[in-house]
């Protein structure tokens, strides 16, 4: 849908539309409505009652930002506040202008105020930032743009969502008992996108086809063991994304006479490979394509303390992580980690021998804080985590805690 205002009616309309957002409808088919806790909104409303003291805010805040296309929620908070992840008293210093933090648009105006000592943000010029009064000129001027699917996102979706889907982790059995590829069509041994492939399920749980839309799986391989790095539990099984399948045809029997006695021989399903990462082969499992869910990735601190450590570096035997790379932490829902939780990366300090002091001594040295992390999907006993800030190189084992 198109809108077409003026400066202040743009404004006005934009207001309007976080409204309607804040009450739980959604702008256009592919808008989303993010939920808000009510300790994020108490924190919110708190600061915008006060502000935030001016020791809050990040060397170097602007007194004027225009949002601009490819912006992200954090990195405006990380504009404007030395901790990005105190999201919720950037969205109180603008409680009144923006209801739903989450439509904030390319091209919004956001102005600094620093009256009083504290400082408060709002998207209409205050009279501490102007020397008329407040007093705003405006040209007239026509703008037409579709504002549907133009907010904001917390963070770059193209770095976490294909993690929401393609990796996976699961128990030990649940991969043994999923359906597996049996063979591929003309002895092909490797599959690619376009080739047909042929599964089965186990005997008490064949591959049928049930009717309706082609249901589509994806296919996975090597379930590796995630361990501990403090205790040694086994939290899960990492498996392996490899790609999608697309049933054709469920399983089948087929009847026939040997020696003049009846045979009954299992027909496998037909599948074919409507997307690979990597080659696929006989063995490899089928899992079905769960829903699509639009999420909400608000970056916090969690309420209670949390002591973790990373498990492991998405990708194969990887040890190291660079920022905006994807790791597995040893925290999930049975500790109360959530969507958006923070946690900062502690560098574990080296035990080491000392001999400069005549004798020697085992010396364990201090736990240097290296950067910022942030769940986006958590299992029951394991999380994913988006590395979102370092200053230095994150590694298997390295510390979790509070921010």
């Amino acid at each position: 849908m198109k809108k077409t205002c003026l400066p202040r009616q743009r404004s006005t309309v934009l207001t309007a539309l976080a409204t309607v957002a804040a009450l739980g409808f959604g702008i256009g088919a592919a808008a989303q409505n993010y939920p808000v806790t009510p300790q994020q909104r108490a924190t919110a409303q708190q600061a915008a009652q006060t502000g935030v003291p001016l020791s809050e805010l990040a060397p170097g805040a602007p007194d004027e930002y225009t949002v601009k296309s490819g912006d992200t929620l954090w990195a405006i908070s990380r504009l404007y506040l030395r901790s990005p992840w105190r999201w919720p008293e950037l969205w109180g210093m603008n409680l009144d202008d923006i209801a739903n933090p989450h439509r904030i648009y390319p091209g919004q105006v956001l102005y600094l105020d620093k009256t009083g000592g504290r400082a408060r943000l709002s998207t209409r010029r205050g009279t501490g930032g102007t020397g008329d009064g407040g007093t705003i000129k405006l040209s007239p001027r026509t703008r037409s743009e579709s504002l549907s699917g133009l907010a904001l996102p917390t963070l770059n979706p193209s770095l976490i969502e294909p993690f929401l889907s393609e990796p996976i982790v699961v128990d030990e059995g649940t991969l043994l008992a999923a359906p597996r590829i049996v063979a591929g069509n003309d002895s092909r041994v490797l599959l690619a996108r376009g080739d047909r492939a042929y599964a089965r399920g186990e005997p008490n749980a064949p591959l049928v086809d049930t009717g309706g839309p082609l249901r589509t799986y994806r296919v996975f391989r090597n379930a590796t063991p995630l361990k501990d790095p403090g205790t040694g539990e086994i939290l899960g099984y990492e498996a392996q994304y490899l790609g999608k399948a697309q049933l054709q045809r469920g399983e089948s029997v087929a009847q026939s006479l040997e020696d003049g006695k009846p045979v009954t021989t299992v027909v496998p399903a037909t599948v074919d490979i409507v997307a690979a990462r990597e080659e696929i082969r006989a063995g490899d499992r089928l899992l079905p394509e769960p829903a699509r869910q639009l999420l909400s990735y608000v970056p916090r601190a969690p309420a209670q303390a949390f002591d973790g450590r990373i498990v492991s570096v998405y990708g194969n035997a990887v040890q190291f992580a660079a920022q905006n790379q994807v790791v597995a932490i040893n925290k999930g829902l049975r500790d109360g980690i959530e969507n958006g939780h923070v946690l900062a990366i502690l560098k574990n300090g080296e035990t080491i021998v000392d001999r400069t002091g005549g004798a020697k001594e085992t010396l364990k040295l201090p736990n240097e804080r290296i950067g910022l992390l942030m769940v986006f999907r958590p299992f029951e006993k394991v999380s994913y985590a988006l590395v979102l800030e370092i200053n230095d190189t994150p590694r298997v084992g390295d510390l979790l805690v509070n921010p």
